[in-house]
């Protein structure tokens, strides 16, 4: 299992716009590089990140072997209701991490 950081604010008031960011520990191998025996290292990256707000899609991204290893994404997102985040990152040769945090709006 991958390490994740995510960050949402502490306390956020119904109908505010606030920022969430996440990143997650990843290597990111493009595939084009060589090892010490000239044999090309396979592409090991992250395609896919997406937020689930309430069981509802709020924000996606398709990621690409020019991303930088430990991928930081930062979005913005309007808040009506308490309830749960959960953040979903989808990678080659089968990996796939799910983190859920619970957003309490005052």
């Amino acid at each position: 299992m991958a390490r994740t950081l995510i960050h949402i604010p502490p306390n956020p008031r119904r109908g505010e716009v606030i920022e969430i960011r996440t990143t997650i520990a990843h290597p990111m191998e493009t595939g084009y590089r060589a090892d010490e025996q000239g044999r090309t290292v396979p592409r090991d990256i992250l395609t896919h990140f997406e937020c689930r707000y309430n069981g509802r899609s709020v924000f996606s991204a398709t990621l690409y072997p020019a991303v930088a290893a430990n991928p930081y994404v930062a979005f913005s997102l309007k808040v009506d209701d308490s309830g749960t985040l959960e953040f979903s990152w989808e990678g080659d040769h089968g990996f796939r991490q799910t983190e859920t945090v619970a957003l309490r709006v005052a």
